[in-house]
């Protein structure tokens, strides 16, 4: 008995490790629910914490107006967590929506991306602004079948220190909506 728990235990710590992220997920358009970005030119995508992925680490959200909230959360490396929020209002349908006005996050006064790294409380924020600017191309919007997917692109500027920037490159999102 005391071997098939500490065999049991061994393979829930082993596949708690951290796999390094290799490559971006493929942009789809099936309702795929995947997300993943470049930043800073190192990968980065949504993830659990250990063997138990995390609930809701990649969501959409659609309220009043249709303004888009995507949510994708890093867990991996708990207690810190990373979150990239990115809002865009009134998405009629595919196209381009711009990321180029200041707003104090949250917001729903204009379209921006923001990302966080906290502990407990914030550790780091970075948000888009008028001079850090970038885009989210909406390539399938389909509400009977509950899908939405994307491209996007954006340079951040850190909250806290205005020198620091982060870019944000060959971003895509394939995401069933609730």
């Amino acid at each position: 008995m005391k071997k098939i728990l500490l065999i049991s235990l061994a393979a829930v710590l082993l596949a708690s490790c951290n796999k390094n992220v290799t490559e971006l997920p493929p942009a789809t358009q099936t309702g795929a629910n995947t997300f993943g970005a470049m930043v800073n030119g190192a990968f980065w995508v949504p993830k659990g914490f250990g063997s138990f992925p995390a609930n809701d680490i990649l969501q959409v959200r659609f309220l009043a107006n249709m303004n888009m909230y995507i949510n994708a959360n890093d867990f991996s490396k708990s207690p810190t967590e990373k979150e990239f929020e990115i809002f865009v209002q009134n998405v009629t349908g595919p196209g381009t929506y711009l990321l180029n006005t200041n707003v104090t996050y949250p917001s729903a006064s204009a379209n921006y991306a923001y990302y966080v790294k906290r502990t407990l409380t914030p550790v780091d924020e970075w948000i888009t602004s008028s001079q850090q600017t970038g885009s989210v191309t909406i390539t399938k919007f389909d509400i009977p079948n509950h899908i939405v997917s994307g491209t996007f692109q954006f340079n951040l500027i850190n909250i806290y220190d205005p020198a620091q920037t982060m870019s944000v490159t060959e971003g895509r999102f394939d995401i069933r909506i609730p």
